[in-house]
């Protein structure tokens, strides 16, 4: 990789060297945006690559958005108690493997894309739900640790969501840039995470009813992030198969910043 990338530095002092500003204008026109336009992770600007050249790395992302999706809809289903469902231990397997696994393998390759904000987001939340499935896993003993202090345990959970939004907050505040549909996503988390710390709290203090519906409440914000992720999903696989593209609300416009006059 270390040759390639010496190869490409040379080419392009060589293009630069024999070329005048007037054709490197034009060939910089007529170049095509990256793929990676609308991932202003840092960037104010679209990185052009010449049309003759391709990334040979794909986009990572689809997988992780699909397995960040699928997991917290599923585990949505059982915070809303649908079907009677309020056990989440048959979701484990989602938790360290398609999420936890999934998520962090994408991680790596957003890195290798130079892409650092996907990479700290999908790194964090791979680690959320593994974390998560590591607490509701018997063979752990988390749960057998509190010897029954029920009230202890639902206020530990509490403050372990807690700080998963403060932590959401930032990518929440990042996300303004991109677009829409991810600032929904992370708004849609952040709620999700604020009423189901709620609720552990509240079921530490006894108050069982309030808990129930707060744990509702977080299970319809987690449901509502879920979709938009489907949506996402379904954004990115037509993009690459079908050539076309989803509306997700574009609002870099709204946050480019001004050059200084030179």
């Amino acid at each position: 990789m270390a040759n390639k990338e010496t190869n490409r530095t040379v080419e392009l002092e060589d293009f630069t060297s024999s070329q005048d500003e007037q054709t490197i204008k034009q060939h910089v026109a007529t170049a095509k945006p990256s793929q990676e336009r609308n991932r202003p992770f840092g960037e104010d600007t679209p990185i052009y690559l010449s049309s003759s050249v391709g990334s040979g790395i794909g986009t990572p992302t689809a997988l992780a958005i699909g397995a960040f999706a699928t997991t917290l809809t599923t585990l949505s289903f059982s915070l809303m108690e649908w079907r009677g469902v309020t056990t989440t231990n048959v979701y484990i397997g989602n938790f360290f493997f398609v999420a936890g696994i999934g998520m962090l393998i994408s991680a790596q390759w957003e890195l290798v894309r130079g892409n650092s904000f996907a990479y700290t987001v999908l790194s964090a939340f791979g680690l959320f739900y593994a974390g998560f499935g590591a607490i509701i896993t018997p063979g752990f003993g988390v749960t057998d640790a509190y010897a029954g202090n029920v009230a202890e345990y639902n206020n530990a959970l509490g403050f372990w969501v807690l700080m998963w939004t403060v932590l959401n907050t930032f990518f929440l505040i990042g996300s303004a840039p991109i677009n829409l549909v991810y600032f929904g996503i992370f708004l849609t988390v952040e709620l999700a995470f604020l009423f189901v710390s709620a609720s552990y709290f509240a079921a530490a203090d006894g108050h069982a009813a309030a808990a129930t519906a707060l744990k509702k409440a977080g299970g319809v914000f987690g449901f509502l992030s879920g979709l938009l992720g489907y949506y996402t999903l379904g954004h990115l696989m037509c993009q690459e198969a079908l050539f076309f593209s989803f509306p997700m609300g574009d609002t870099s416009r709204f946050f480019s910043r001004k050059k200084k006059a030179s």
